[in-house]
Formats: C-alpha cells, structure tokens, sequence
C-alpha cells in the first residue's frame, strides 16, 4: 500500500530544499576541515600535491582509483584500446571467430602483465574446476569452488601461490587477487553450466574463452557462463539496435565528466583520509561526522559504478549485454535491495529460505573479502539486518496493524513507511561504514549519532534522512507508473437501442415491453 501514492507538490519541494541545504551544510564542514588540515603529519602519506594550476593538494588515499586513473592509466587505456581494435577487426573479417580472439588477446594481455608462471596458476585452476564438473555433481562444484578460493585467503596456500608472480610493482597485488578470484567465480559458474547440460558436456576451450576476456578477467563484474558464451560471444549475428552507438559514446562521455568531478572533489574535500586521523575526527562537528559517513559511501558507490561502467562499454562495443552496475547507496533503504541472493531467497517472503539464503550470501560476501574480525561483524550485522527487515515486515501484516493500514490514506502510509524506513537506511549506513572505513570510525559516528548528539543531532539527521527517503519513494513512484501504468478501462457497451411497443398490436404485453426495453449486453449475445 502507498506505493503509487502521490505526495503534494509543495511538500516534496520543501523536502528537495532541506535536502539540498543539509547536503552543502555538511559539505562546507568537510571543506573547513580539509582546507585547515591538509599539512597534519597523518595526512602526508595520502594527501599529495594535485593539479599545479589548483593550487591544492590531491586525496590519494583510495589506492584502487588512483590505480585506474592516474598511475597506470596509460597502460590500461594501451590494452582496453587494443582490444577494442582487435575485437573489431574480428568483428567485421570473421565474427564467428571473435570470441576466440577475445580469449587470445586475453591470454596475451595477461602474459605481458603479469608473466607466464601467473598464467600457468590461473589454467592450473582452470583444469581443476573443469575436471571436476565433469562429474555432475552441483555441491562438488560449489565445495570445490569456494575451498579453491578460500586457499587465495589463507596462509600458507597463500604464499606459495603469491610466489608465481614475478616482478614488483603497485599493480602486482590487485591484480593478483582479482584474476584469481574471478577466475574461479568463473569456473564455478561454467562447472554449474555444464551439470545442467545433459548431452555431453562443453570444452575445456569455451572455459578459457570465458575466463580470459580482458575487459572482465581483473575486475569483473561476472556475467555467467550461459549469458557470456552461448548467447553472446558466441554469436555471429552481430547487429545493433537504432541509437545504440549513440548510447554508448554518451556513456562513455557521462564516464569521463564523473571522473573528472571526483577528481575535483577530491582536491577540495579529503573524505578518504579524514576518516583515518581519530584525534581530529573527535575534535569536528557531527554535522561534518556524519556528512563525511554518508560521503564516503557514496564516493564507494560511485567509484564502483565508474569502473563497472567503463568495463561495460568496452563490452557493449563488443556486442555484449553485461550487468548493470551496483545501486546507488542514495537510493537504498531495504537491505532487500543490497545483496543479490534470488536464487536460494525466492520471492523473500519466507522466513527458513531467507535466513538461509542470507547466510549463504555473507558466507560466500566473508570468504571473498577475506577472514577477519572486521569482516564477520560486517557480515553478522547484515545478516541480521536483512532477516529483521523480513521479520518485521511480516509482523506487522498481522492484526490489528494491516487493518490500521486500510483505514488510513496512501499517502499517510507512505509517510509511515517512509519513518521506519530512516532508521533502516542509518542503520544500512553504519554497517557499511564499518567495511569501509574502520570499526573506531563507525563506532564513533554511531556514538556521536544516536548518543552524544542526542537529540538535537538525532532528530535533525533523521528528519533530513526523511526528507532523502521521500524523494527516492517519489522517484520510484514515477518509475512504477512508467513500467506498470494502470490499465485504462475499456469504455462500456453502447446499449442497444428501445424498442417501444406499439399502441396499436394487442399482440403486445407489458411483459415483452420490459423486456425490449432493457440494453442488450455485448458478451451475452455473443455467448448466446
């Protein structure tokens, strides 16, 4: 109830002003504290000089980005940029071949920046996981799936398989565990696959041209084995639909001016760094706390759907149809929407099969970031928050409360669901905070939040989260009426014309008057 239900225009203005005000109030905080900060001795590691003509310093601190688009951004643009050359080349001499090609390219790439001893790791586990699912067997491919991946989390399988990359550079290590990691993603995927296949099973060749397409063999995201090689790549029918080169290039173009921004912002606001400093952390407002909690999942959220993005256009171009980037954290406010676990969750209306599902998702979540204390209570608290969300939801489909809901208007239901909802979205916030950031940092907004700042702090920041809530309800709203309007009603049935009765035919009774005198309906005489 309340889904489709329309606010007043002026009410959710009014929210659009608070947000907006409460948004550049916490920024200027972060400003201030960045700008008079910036020579702190803990600042020197991760905050160096930036662009000369702005005369500020950079935040560095996020390794990961400043990985894609500074450091090593021209090797990444020289093998992107070969492959895309390569793969349309292919395209247009003998696109049968072309997934072929991807996996040769991939292979080359791979070689180049890593060795041949690192190739050699990533087909021995290959080798592996294919020879295993040629027993047929669903939980022997996901036990031997996931203990191949927990030996890249543990010690010494670790070291020793460390030791096959040659050379030292930054790069070395990211690169390391996402080709690891993802290749066994991928093989699990593809040992899954070929349970399913009942004639025969699939070659050793389509695995490696699933493996080893550059654009996701480091950073992702998966595409399964099924959407990736037998509807896609390959594919010899390669036609585009009208407007989507179009698409593509505003994609990339939308891209480029978010990495521009960020770059931006991150001369001016040093979110990534503050959050590790606890002795100024302590000393600024809870304006500028909790602003800078919020910043830095957003900055997460965006960082992700950047990389995410520029990965899918180098597959659209390839006449690929990848995943869809992670929601924006903005926009989150069910734990529902956080996690992907449809297969084991169902329609996530049972108690037994969610609570399973969950565990499954944040065990699997656990063993690919790595054990560790941080990462269990990260699991633990999502867990949790996922499984409450359901039991409340289903508590108060019960008496008297479903009734109270009938009996009140859409839009006051919306208003109340939007008050719980506040809390869920805090509460999804401080959880993710603590993986990100650190277990001081989240305890300290959490303290500064609902304890410190109380209530003045508490009050304000929940109302403006409010306002936040509405807004994206509104958003929703808009997208539900475009994706399922409400059916029109076909117009009603011109009755047929009265016959009146003539005065004059005394074969005529008052009977067979009223009876001509009512319409005829449509679906009756048809039936008749």
């Amino acid at each position: 109830m309340g889904v489709k239900a329309a606010l007043p225009r002026y009410e959710l203005y009014f929210y659009n002003v608070v947000l907006c005000m409460a948004m550049l109030w916490a920024a200027r905080w972060i400003f201030d504290v960045s700008s008079s900060n910036s020579n702190r001795k803990t600042f020197k590691s991760s905050v160096q000089p930036g662009w000369y003509y702005s005369g500020r310093k950079m935040d560095t601190a996020d390794v990961e980005w400043m990985m894609w688009f500074s450091t090593f951004r021209e090797h990444i643009i020289f093998a992107l940029s070969g492959h895309v050359i390569f793969a349309k080349i292919c395209s247009l001499l003998a696109p049968q071949y072309r997934s072929l090609v991807f996996m040769v390219y991939g292979m080359l790439a791979v070689f180049s920046s890593m060795g041949w001893a690192y190739v050699t790791l990533i087909l021995s586990h290959c080798v592996l996981l294919y020879s295993i699912s040629l027993v047929k067997l669903r939980w022997l491919c996901f036990v031997a799936g996931l203990t191949t991946l927990a030996t890249f989390k543990m010690e010494p399988f670790i070291s020793w398989q460390a030791g096959f990359v040659t050379g030292n550079f930054d790069l070395r290590p990211l690169l390391f565990y996402g080709g690891c990691g993802f290749t066994i993603m991928r093989c699990m995927s593809f040992a899954l696959e070929n349970c399913e296949k009942k004639d025969g099973n699939y070659s050793i060749l389509e695995l490696l041209k699933y493996n080893f397409y550059l654009p996701f063999f480091y950073f992702g995201p998966i595409m399964t084995f099924d959407k990736f090689c037998i509807q896609q790549a390959n594919n010899p029918n390669l036609t585009r639909k009208d407007g989507e080169m179009w698409n593509i290039s505003l994609q990339g173009l939308l891209h480029l001016g978010v990495i521009m921004i960020v770059a931006v912002l991150l001369h001016f606001m040093y979110i990534l760094t503050i959050p590790s400093d606890m002795k100024l952390l302590k000393n600024i407002s809870d304006w500028a706390l909790v602003g800078l909690a919020y910043l830095n999942l957003v900055y997460d959220w965006v960082k992700a759907a950047v990389m995410f993005g520029v990965i899918n256009t180098i597959s659209r171009l390839d006449h690929m149809d990848p995943p869809k980037p992670p929601k924006c954290i903005t926009m989150l406010y069910v734990f529902s929407e956080t996690y992907v676990y449809n297969y084991l969750g169902g329609k996530h209306d049972n108690v037994l099969d969610e609570l399973i599902a969950s565990l499954c998702t944040f065990g699997i979540a656990a063993l690919w970031l790595g054990p560790g204390w941080v990462v269990f209570i990260w699991a633990f608290l999502n867990c949790f928050g996922l499984n409450f969300e359901l039991w409340t939801a289903r508590f108060f489909t019960m008496e008297p409360f479903i009734s109270i809901e009938m009996a009140i208007s859409e839009s006051m239901s919306r208003r109340i669901r939007a008050v719980f909802n506040t809390f869920n979205f805090w509460t999804i916030v401080l959880y993710n905070v603590l993986a990100l950031n650190s277990l001081e940092f989240a305890k300290l907004v959490a303290k500064r939040l609902l304890l410190k700042g109380f209530p003045f702090t508490t009050i304000t920041v929940l109302f403006v989260t409010y306002c936040l809530i509405q807004l994206i309800k509104e958003r929703e709203r808009r997208q539900a009426l475009i994706d399922d309007p409400d059916p029109i009603p076909p117009p009603a049935p011109t009755p047929a014309p009265t016959v009146a009765p003539t005065p004059t035919d005394p074969s005529t009774t008052q009977t067979d008057g009223a009876a001509a005198a009512q319409p005829v309906d449509p679906n009756k005489q048809k039936a008749e």
